[in-house]
């Protein structure tokens, strides 16, 4: 990172006082609020980034992963998912620092890749978080099922619904603040049971199975990839998808307190705490359950505590993942209503979607992308084979193919800059590394959606993302030509 005092250059300049310009715009022509406020903190920045990452992939997946890569095979894979996420949010943080914008990375896919590409990302972004919504919604009914089994499950679906629509509603800062107690609870819990798994590994405390410390032995008794090197590569998609959050800095740009500051700061942050929560809990998982049964029915969280003793571990861990899941709600919702609220102030939808209320709240987005969370979980039921199956499969390749568009975007930015005789001196935060660091996790990102091509797990959820993308960019063109139809004939 690099400061510095230097002058911007003027599309820069411009459009940066644009956004930071945000607490104050209302539309002239009807004296309506259309613009957002800067209310979110370094704390709130650095938990929404923890909190997009941290989710049910860690709590329930994560012993399934070891059981099909080994557990150095799953460190692997992990570690170089960590080090791809780190990579694109430094290229995310240059440009969300020079440009803060709400939505961001669609705005710089519109700039500089082109306004059909600006489109299309944003509306994959909303459906893939909207497709998400309905899966948080159900699995939370689900797991309150689990303490009050007499219950049906839809009542606490609607519960939790009313519950993350309120917190939207409000302000921008009271979801940032719920989901800065959100991901502390996951936070705590995982420093938790890497602290109870490292004294157990040493042997301070019992751990059923063992007359000894175990150690690390577990981690290389049948050798370094039991189950070849292949299994890593297979796993590697899945990791990079349990990755999937971070770029949620983006969507926050525009309602940050001093972005220049902030989001570099959660950047830097935000990565090592990853790197440790993921890796340490992973050690941990394969140091003290044998990778053959890590998680394959049950949570590998659960299975450590069970193994030492912890009381009530499996009701511990369900209100952890309940958490998760409504954190991940919290996040989906105010990542699809700013994708609403920012192609709205693009023009690319109707303005009356980036009105906002008194606190800086776009309603109608926030209204509309309840509404779309709402059809995918009743599509969950009615059209489950198709039409959910589509939003829930494509939803991690949608986030991988935003961290393609951001590595493109930055390495533009740059030559552009270049181009026009500036430095990065300019900048109040630059990509170190450059153009390493861009083309590195250019290929990671592309070298995970052909991995989803070649496995046949996978397949479909390319498949449905080609689909997607062909339809936005049909949809994009179709609405340009109506709209050079319309301009032509007024002029005539």
């Amino acid at each position: 990172m690099t400061s510095a005092s230097g002058p911007a250059s003027n599309s820069t300049s411009a459009q940066t006082a644009v956004s930071l310009s945000q607490d104050q715009d209302v539309d002239a022509a009807n004296g309506e609020h259309v613009g957002l406020q800067r209310k979110m903190e370094t704390r709130h920045l650095m938990m929404i980034a923890l909190g997009g990452v941290i989710g049910t992939g860690l709590f329930l997946s994560s012993g399934y992963t070891i059981h099909q890569a080994g557990p150095i095979g799953t460190i692997l894979a992990y570690a170089v998912g960590a080090l791809n996420v780190y990579m694109v949010m430094l290229c995310l943080g240059e440009l969300a620092t020079a440009m803060p914008q709400t939505g961001s990375f669609h705005v710089y896919a519109g700039r500089f890749i082109g306004p059909g590409t600006g489109f299309t990302i944003a509306i994959i972004y909303f459906l893939a978080w909207m497709g998400a919504l309905g899966s948080e919604f159900t699995a939370s009914g689900l797991i309150m099922q689990k303490w009050f089994p007499n219950s049906p499950a839809w009542a606490w679906s609607a519960l939790f619904i009313v519950l993350i629509f309120t917190l939207n509603a409000l302000s921008v800062r009271s979801f940032a603040e719920a989901e800065f107690w959100f991901a502390g609870i996951k936070v705590v819990s995982i420093i938790v049971f890497i602290a109870i798994g490292l004294l157990a590994i040493v042997g301070i405390l019992p751990i059923a199975g063992y007359s000894h410390a175990p150690g690390l032995t577990n981690l290389v008794n049948d050798g370094i990839f039991p189950n070849g090197f292949a299994p890593v590569f297979s796993t590697m998609s899945t990791v990079v998808f349990a990755f999937a959050g971070t770029e949620l800095l983006g969507v926050t740009a525009g309602e940050t307190k001093d972005p220049g500051k902030n989001i570099p700061k959660a950047i830097h942050t935000t990565f090592w705490r990853l790197a440790i929560f993921f890796i340490g809990s992973i050690v941990v998982m394969s140091a003290l359950i044998p990778w053959q049964d890590a998680g394959v029915d049950k949570s590998p969280f659960v299975l450590v505590f069970d193994a030492i003793g912890l009381p009530f571990a499996g009701d511990i861990m369900n209100f952890v993942v309940l958490t998760a899941i409504l954190s991940a709600a919290n996040s989906g919702l105010y990542a699809s209503t700013r994708m609403l609220w920012s192609l709205s102030n693009e023009h690319m939808i109707p303005r009356v979607f980036s009105r906002t209320t008194s606190h800086g709240v776009p309603l109608i987005a926030l209204c509309t992308a309840m509404i779309g969370g709402l059809l995918a979980l009743l599509s969950s039921v009615t059209a489950a084979s198709v039409i959910y199956l589509a939003l829930v499969s494509s939803a991690g390749l949608a986030i991988v193919i935003v961290w393609v568009v951001l590595a493109v975007c930055e390495i533009r930015f740059r030559l552009e800059m270049n181009r026009e005789g500036r430095g990065v001196d300019e900048l109040s935060f630059h990509t170190p590394a450059w153009p390493v660091v861009p083309i590195v996790t250019l290929i990671l990102s592309v070298g995970t959606i052909i991995l989803s091509a070649v496995y046949e797990s996978m397949r479909p959820s390319l498949i449905y993302m080609i689909i997607i993308i062909v339809l936005c960019y049909a949809v994009y063109w179709i609405r340009t030509l109506v709209l050079r139809a319309r301009s032509g004939s007024r002029q005539s």
